[in-house]
C-alpha cells in the first residue's frame, strides 16, 4: 500500500513538468474585461454637421458665428455647410517695408525705408550730396538716389591738371600746345630752334603748332 502511495506522487510531479506554453490555448481564457472595451470599442465623436463648426484646437461655434481658425488669420463664418471663410486679394508689400504685421486678413506695412543707401553709406530724403568731385546726387522719396555727372569741357592746354576736390582739370600755365616735343604758350611766336617759328592755333589747343620756317642763324653765320 505505501508502494503505491509513493507512484501517486511521482505522477503529480511529472505531469506539470510535461505541460509546455505552447500548448496552451489562449482561447480557453476570457480576456479581462479592460481588454475586451479597449480593443472592440471604437472612440466616438459628436457630429457637428449642420449644428455647429470645429476649428483646429476643438472648439466649437455656433451657426453664424464668426471666428478664426488656426492656420489663418482671415475670418470665417458658421454655416450648416461648414466654414465660409474670407479670401481677399491682398495687397502686394512694399520692397522697401521694414516693419510688417500679421494681425488681420491681409499682412500690413508699418514702417518704409525713410532713407537712400549709396556707396556703403546712407543719406536722408531729399538730401543732396556729392560722392565725388565730379557727381551731384540726391536721395529721392522714392528710396533711390539719383546722381548727375560733370561734363568737363576740353581744357585750352596740352598739360592740364587736376586739383584736390575740383571736378574738371585746369590749366595752371594757360592755354598751350606742342611744337614737336616742346609746350610753347598760345598767343605768341614762339622760336623754338635756329630755323622755326611756331604759335599755337587759336581754339584748337590740341592741335600741333603751327611753325614757318626762317632764315637760319647758322646760315648767317656762314
Amino acid at each position: 500500500m505505501a508502494l503505491h502511495i509513493h507512484e501517486a506522487w511521482l505522477l503529480l510531479f511529472v505531469i506539470p513538468a510535461l505541460v509546455t506554453p505552447a500548448a496552451i490555448n489562449h482561447e480557453d481564457y476570457p480576456a479581462d474585461e479592460g481588454d475586451q472595451t479597449s480593443s472592440n470599442d471604437n472612440l466616438i465623436f459628436d457630429d457637428y454637421r449642420g449644428k455647429g463648426c470645429v476649428d483646429d484646437s476643438g472648439f466649437v461655434y455656433k451657426l453664424g458665428e464668426r471666428f478664426f481658425p488656426g492656420h489663418s488669420n482671415c475670418p470665417c463664418v458658421c454655416t450648416e455647410d461648414g466654414p465660409v471663410c474670407d479670401q481677399p486679394e491682398c495687397p502686394k508689400i512694399h520692397p522697401k517695408c521694414t516693419k510688417v504685421e500679421h494681425n488681420g486678413c491681409c499682412p500690413e506695412c508699418k514702417e518704409v525705408k525713410n532713407f537712400c543707401e549709396y556707396h556703403g553709406k546712407t543719406y536722408k530724403i531729399l538730401e543732396e550730396f556729392k560722392p565725388s568731385p565730379c557727381e551731384w546726387c540726391r536721395c529721392e522719396p522714392s528710396n533711390e538716389v539719383h546722381c548727375v555727372v560733370a561734363d568737363c569741357a576740353v581744357p585750352e592746354c596740352v598739360n592740364p591738371v587736376y586739383e584736390p576736390e575740383q571736378c574738371c582739370p585746369v590749366c595752371k600755365n594757360g592755354p598751350n600746345c606742342f611744337a614737336g616735343t616742346t609746350i610753347i604758350p598760345a598767343g605768341i611766336e614762339v622760336k623754338v630752334d635756329d630755323c622755326n617759328i611756331c604759335h599755337c592755333h587759336n581754339g584748337d589747343w590740341w592741335k600741333p603748332a603751327q611753325c614757318s620756317k626762317r632764315e637760319c642763324q647758322g646760315k648767317q653765320a656762314l
